[in-house]
């Protein structure tokens, strides 16, 4: 196949990730644009999914590596796509790549400069519960397993000083004199799968977030659980450093709602949380665990019978009712608050030891800006539009550029790797008529 028979697929999560795959194995060239340093996406950050409870990176590390040394997909990670030219069959996409400051031919992973480096930031993969040096990897499992230097804080960088990172790689790899790199590609059609970002609760002072130590995240509380994470796969309270006693989990903090402007469902976060609270009872059997909901969404296969597990095996306690303002208990940083049960329409009050916020999923951050390059249109939510639901599910404003995933509307893991499926194979429909001129 020539110039015509490629794709660009931006966005290098599960949904970019699996689209690649699909693609490669059809023997189309594809070229993945990935921003951060590895593919990976949201899934890399998940202990387990649910409602299986498989190992989330055990499902996504191979693909990952496969993404990696397939021989027909160029990964372009630390880049972004800048310019759309063209039209369906014969778009030229301009990507900008941003320098590692590390000769990817010559590091061999080992850590080196990242033990050595002096520098300590919040760590974006712990959800800044730990921290990382400025030569860093984003995760154990990165692909590909090559450390980058962060400009943004990397004192040689930023001051001209240090070095240190350079002095001590035994393989020569650091390369303070990388530049800023910009490539056109030719390629028949485009596939976004930009994936999610997460809403921060900190407007909504209610609950305390920032404010009180015990309020956390689900996203947060994720990271605790895992092996991989800030405290080695402990829960323990961060006030404290203790074992919760019981934990509450509330739903819908910041989705379906009018006044912070996210009224939809997030679609995952009913079984998110049930899958947490699964967890937290088999690292503390003992946890009273409660799940504070808006309505039970469980809608997809084996969903029904996952709460019903949580509620039955596992003593998870699930109350349709939203709490009042979060109110800390200076003894012992304990959460207490109010509220109505809209079942029985009792007001009632509880103590917690840990509580979890699930909070909003959103389109990415950058959609807008990428819209605009890509010249096609977002609802206002911010999600890419479809102008045919039912004869064009995946498409978009502009003929040869597909969604999948969240980029597309909310969504689980299952149904963002269908779509990328789907993506695939309106893809190489424009790729065949592009061929057959």
């Amino acid at each position: 196949m020539g110039k015509a028979a490629s794709v660009v697929v931006i966005g290098g999560g599960i949904a970019g990730i699996q689209a690649s795959l699909d693609l490669a194995d059809r023997g189309v060239r594809v070229h993945l644009v990935e921003k951060t340093p590895s593919i990976g996406g949201k899934m890399a950050l998940l202990d387990k999914t649910f409602p299986t409870m498989d190992c989330a990176i055990c499902i996504l590390a191979p693909k990952m590596i496969e993404v990696y040394r397939h021989p027909n997909i160029e990964l372009l990670t630390l880049s972004e796509v800048t310019h759309v030219e063209g039209g369906a069959g014969d778009f030229r996409v301009t990507v900008a790549k941003k320098p590692r400051y590390v000769d990817e031919s010559k590091c061999i992973g080992c850590g080196v400069c990242a033990s050595k480096c002096p520098v300590r930031v919040p760590d974006e993969a712990q959800m800044g519960l730990s921290t990382r040096r400025a030569a860093h990897l984003p995760f154990p499992q990165a692909v590909p397993l090559i450390y980058s230097i962060d400009e943004r804080n990397c004192l040689y960088l930023t001051k001209g000083i240090c070095r240190v990172c350079e002095r001590f790689c035994e393989a020569g790899a650091i390369d303070f004199e990388q530049k800023p790199e910009e490539r056109v590609i030719d390629a028949a059609s485009i596939i976004v799968a930009t994936g999610l970002d997460t809403y921060d609760p900190s407007p909504l002072k209610e609950y305390g977030y920032r404010r009180f130590k015990n309020v956390v995240t689900a996203l947060e509380l994720e990271r605790m659980i895992t092996a991989t994470g800030p405290t080695e796969g402990q829960l323990l309270r961060p006030s404290d450093g203790r074992h919760p006693e019981s934990v509450a989990f509330i739903q819908c903090v910041g989705s379906r709602s009018l006044s912070e402007g996210y009224p939809y469902c997030s679609a995952v976060c009913c079984m998110h949380a049930t899958k947490e609270a699964i967890l937290v009872r088999e690292h503390i059997p003992e946890a009273r665990v409660t799940i504070m909901y808006t309505d039970m969404r469980a809608f997809g296969k084996g969903f029904r019978e996952f709460v019903n597990r949580a509620r039955d095996e596992y003593g998870v306690e699930y109350i349709r009712g939203k709490p009042a303002e979060i109110r800390e208990e200076p003894r012992d940083s304990g959460l207490s608050f109010w509220y109505e049960d809209t079942v029985t329409g009792e007001m009632l009050q509880r103590r917690v030891d840990l509580l979890v916020l699930c909070t909003a999923l959103t389109p990415s951050r950058d959609n807008k800006r990428l819209a605009e390059i890509l010249g096609v249109e977002l609802d206002e939510h911010d999600f890419f539009v479809q102008p045919d639901h039912m004869l064009s599910p995946l498409g978009t404003t502009r003929e040869g550029i597909f969604v999948c995933g969240y980029s597309q509307g909310p969504k689980d893991i299952p149904d963002t790797i269908a779509e990328a499926s789907g993506a695939t194979a309106m893809s190489a429909e424009v790729i065949r008529r592009a061929m057959r001129g």
